[in-house]
C-alpha cells in the first residue's frame, strides 16, 4: 500500500514521463503551427475528463474562479512561452522557461499557508536547476546571447505562471481531477483563435493527425489530469524538485528517437537533478 507521499510522488513522475515525449513529438509536428497544435492537443486532452467523471459532464462544471485559474495556467504558460520562443534565443528562453520547479519550492511558503522554507529544498532546488541548465546548454555550446530580447521577460513569465498555478490550486475550494477537463478545453479554443489570429492556416495529414491524438492524451492532456492529482495528494516543494527530471527525460527521449550520442553534458545534468531530488526529498 503506496503512502500518501510515494501516491504524490508516482502520479507526478508519471505526468513528467508524460511530458518527457513532448520534444519528440514535437520535432514530427515542427510544421504545424504552435497555436493550433496546442489547441488542438488541449481539445483532445479535455475529453479525458470523460471517463474520470463516468461521463458526467456536470463534473464538469466549477466556479468562475476556478475555471479562471485553471485557464490562466494552462493557456497562460503556452501563450507566454510561445510568443518567447519566437522573440528570443529558443534555448535561453526555454531555460529561463525551466525556472517554474524552482519558483514551486520558493513560492510554496507564501502561497500556501502551514509550510514553511527549508535550506536543503531551496538549496536542492537551485542544485536542480543548474542541472536542468547543463543538460539544455551544454547541447548546444555554452555561449550566452549577449543582447537583451523581450522574450526572456515572457519566459519568466510563463515559468510564474505555471509555478503560481500549480500551488494556488490548493487554494481554491476543492474540485474534482476531472475539471480539469474545463480548463483544458476552454485554453484550447483559445489557442485555436489565437491561431486564427496570428498563424497561417495548415494542412494537416493523416499521420498529423494521429500525432495530434497522442499529444493530447499524453503531454497536452494526461498530464495535466495526473499534475493535478499529484498536487492534490502530495508536498508541492517535493513535486516542484521531481519537475526537473522533465528537461533531462525529454533530452534523453529525443537522443534516442534520433539515436544521437549520449552526450557528457546529460550524464553530467542528470546526476546534479537525481542529486537534488533525492537532497531535497529528504529534508524534513
Amino acid at each position: 500500500m503506496l503512502t500518501k507521499a510515494a501516491k504524490a510522488d508516482a502520479l507526478a513522475l508519471a505526468a513528467i514521463a508524460l511530458w518527457a515525449s513532448l520534444a519528440a513529438l514535437g520535432v514530427s509536428l515542427a510544421h504545424v503551427p504552435p497555436f493550433l497544435l496546442t489547441g488542438l492537443g488541449l481539445l483532445v486532452g479535455s475529453v479525458l475528463a470523460l471517463p474520470l467523471s463516468r461521463f458526467k459532464l456536470s463534473a464538469w462544471a466549477v466556479p468562475w474562479r476556478t475555471l479562471a485559474m485553471g485557464v490562466y495556467g494552462l493557456f497562460g504558460f503556452h501563450l507566454l512561452l510561445f510568443i518567447a520562443l519566437r522573440t528570443a534565443p529558443a534555448l535561453k528562453a526555454n531555460l529561463i522557461n525551466y525556472l517554474w520547479p524552482l519558483g514551486m519550492v520558493v513560492l510554496a511558503p507564501l502561497l500556501l499557508p502551514g509550510l514553511r522554507w527549508r535550506a536543503a529544498q531551496v538549496g536542492a532546488a537551485l542544485l536542480g536547476f543548474a542541472g536542468a541548465a547543463v543538460v539544455i546548454l551544454g547541447r548546444s555550446g555554452w555561449a550566452l546571447d549577449g543582447g537583451w530580447h523581450l522574450g526572456y521577460a515572457l519566459a519568466l513569465g510563463s515559468a510564474l505562471v505555471w509555478s503560481t498555478y500549480s500551488l494556488a490550486t490548493r487554494r481554491l475550494p476543492a474540485f474534482p481531477t476531472s475539471a480539469v477537463g474545463s480548463f483544458a478545453a476552454v485554453s484550447g479554443l483559445l489557442s485555436l483563435a489565437c491561431h486564427a489570429l496570428w498563424e497561417p492556416s495548415a494542412n494537416l495529414s493523416a499521420r498529423d493527425l494521429v500525432l495530434i491524438a497522442a499529444l493530447g492524451l499524453g503531454p497536452l492532456g494526461g498530464a495535466f489530469f495526473l499534475w493535478d492529482a499529484a498536487l492534490k495528494a502530495g508536498d508541492p516543494r517535493r513535486i516542484g524538485l521531481l519537475a526537473f527530471l522533465t528537461p533531462l527525460l525529454s533530452t534523453a527521449v529525443v537522443i534516442v528517437v534520433t539515436g544521437q550520442p549520449l552526450s557528457a553534458s546529460l550524464a553530467v545534468g542528470g546526476l546534479m537533478i537525481v542529486g537534488a531530488a533525492f537532497w531535497g526529498s529528504r529534508a524534513p
